[in-house]
């Protein structure tokens, strides 16, 4: 299967390599390649940016090999990228946090960042993103039998978020507009947030709701706490790559639109959402219906 995807892969990439060829001087030539993909041709290896606690986009196996939906992608792109520049490329892993991740892609450090990263315009200005692979927003985590329900319930309470993140300035903002009394701290990831709030440190957690599913799947502590309220932020994720760089930027939205018409997004998002995870337990979330249309819209691109 991954022969064959790979061959069906190389048609919806014709449009790019017809593209990048205008950069080779004569067929006997070597094209012409700028940015990332000179770096990797030339390099032979490619450097993934990648989390260490989201689940289940980017976190770490029990052997501390990075795993996950968006690693999973990455890995197909890495793969097209060594098909169209015809030699086999060794990842390298750069651990990142929500922090440091957009220095790691614009620094240089990190070539892709496979995480779960929100595209939004703030962000469009230092980095460039692939299509949208998965649709969330921010919601919060309590312990079971918590009388908070809702943000409007979060007046005088601590809540917890993770530095670096769009959840963060979401908490500021809903502080700000409807007066609320927040008590905000921040903790440097995922896992951090989420042991404050198991150890009384902090009345709520404030992330992604899909990232707070995981992280008690991952845990095994479904029983003991809720996700609530409504969504308070609309997080479109996406892979980051470096700002500016053209050849990669369509290498990687006819990717995506071939995985897409392909369905491989699909059964990676079945891979990680719907069936058992390493730690043996799922999250059980069906695809959404934005992302199923952005799905749908994207594989109709596909030419």
């Amino acid at each position: 299967m991954h022969t064959a995807w790979h061959q069906r892969l190389l048609v919806g990439l014709l449009a790019s390599a017809a593209c990048l060829s205008a950069f080779a001087q004569s067929e006997s030539t070597p094209m012409q390649l700028t940015g990332t993909l000179q770096k990797v041709r030339e390099s032979g290896t490619i450097t993934l940016g990648h989390r260490v606690s989201s689940v289940p986009f980017s976190y770490l196996s029990v052997r501390g090999e990075p795993i996950g939906y968006s690693i999973d992608l990455c890995k197909l792109l890495v793969d097209a990228i060594s098909e169209e520049l015809g030699r086999t490329i060794t990842i390298k892993w750069l651990p990142v946090t929500s922090e440091s991740r957009i220095g790691a892609v614009t620094s240089g450090q990190a070539d892709l960042e496979c995480g779960s990263t929100t595209n939004n315009l703030e962000r469009q200005k230092l980095v460039g993103f692939s299509p949208t692979m998965f649709v969330s927003g921010t919601k919060l985590m309590v312990k079971r039998g918590s009388a908070l329900k809702s943000f409007r319930d979060l007046g005088g309470k601590k809540v917890v978020v993770t530095a670096g993140t769009t959840n963060e300035k979401t908490l500021r903002e809903l502080a700000q507009k409807f007066k609320l009394d927040i008590n905000l701290l921040v903790a440097p990831d995922h896992a951090a947030s989420f042991a404050m709030l198991a150890t009384g440190q902090a009345d709520a957690f404030a992330t992604d709701d899909v990232l707070l599913y995981g992280l008690l799947a991952q845990n095994k502590v479904q029983a003991e706490y809720s996700v609530v309220g409504e969504f308070l932020s609309y997080d479109p994720y996406g892979i980051m790559y470096r700002k500016g760089d053209t050849q990669l930027a369509r290498m990687v939205n006819d990717s995506f639109h071939q995985l897409a018409e392909e369905r491989e997004i699909e059964r990676r998002y079945t891979r990680w959402f719907l069936r058992k995870l390493p730690s043996g337990v799922s999250l059980d979330l069906p695809i959404s219906p934005q992302l199923e249309t952005i799905l749908q819209t994207m594989a109709a691109r596909t030419e």
